[in-house]
């Protein structure tokens, strides 16, 4: 798709990081393309691309979206599985197919409310596939934003561990450049198989890419 190169009128009003993201959102072909296909968000061709590489979703799936606003991941995953249950601590706009529960999913109380959730769609209170796509605000150190991204990936890792049937999957966001041994090593006592993917949507400025884990052994417990 070709790039549109567009320049900001009166861009004296914003401060230069702004300029930059809005410039970059008005030059961006996929936020062009999420808006002519309905999406709420360009984020939504990272996940198509992880799906269409690894076959993600299935029909009678039950997906729960970690950090799911504005909610692109989760409008998506409802065209392809039986329900979806969407968590963030910002509101959501309804989406039909999605539940969706505001909460901060790291509050001890958080699980208890997803677990119930989860029972109304299944009595063993477990999903398919969980998905992460959240990222802590940049602090503009990178080390403590790398480990708060690795704090929050095994926050839903943690998570996952309770609620995924066995042969379930998980996917999470993570940043280069940092270390990210111990998650990896978390990750692959818990699935069979563990991948990086970096998709062709998400932009070529950014460090993230994704951990796509494949086959959940079930929990030990």
């Amino acid at each position: 798709m070709p790039q549109k190169f567009q320049n900001l009128k009166n861009s004296h009003r914003f401060s230069k990081s702004s300029q930059q993201w809005l410039k970059r959102q008005i030059n961006d072909p996929f936020v062009e393309k999420a808006k002519e296909q309905g999406f709420r968000s360009r984020a939504v061709f990272k996940l198509i691309e992880i799906d269409e590489k690894f076959k993600i979703f299935k029909k009678n799936h039950i997906v729960v979206d970690l950090g799911a606003a504005p909610g692109g991941w989760s409008q998506y995953a409802i065209t392809k599985c039986r329900k979806v249950i969407a968590i963030d601590l910002l509101d959501m706009p309804p989406i039909a197919g999605v539940d969706f529960l505001q909460c901060d999913f790291l509050a001890e109380n958080s699980q208890t409310q997803i677990t119930l959730m989860l029972n109304h769609h299944n009595k063993q209170n477990y999903c398919n596939v969980v998905l992460s796509d959240m990222a802590a605000n940049a602090s503009g150190n990178k080390t403590i934003d790398h480990l708060q991204i690795i704090n929050l990936l095994e926050s839903s890792l943690l998570l996952a561990s309770k609620i995924l049937k066995q042969g379930g999957s998980f996917i999470g966001k993570i940043f280069q450049g940092g270390s990210s041994e111990t998650i990896i090593m978390q990750l692959k006592q818990h699935f069979s198989i563990v991948k990086y993917f970096k998709p062709k949507s998400s932009r070529p400025d950014s460090a993230e890419t994704y951990l796509v884990a494949l086959g959940f052994k079930g929990n030990s417990n």
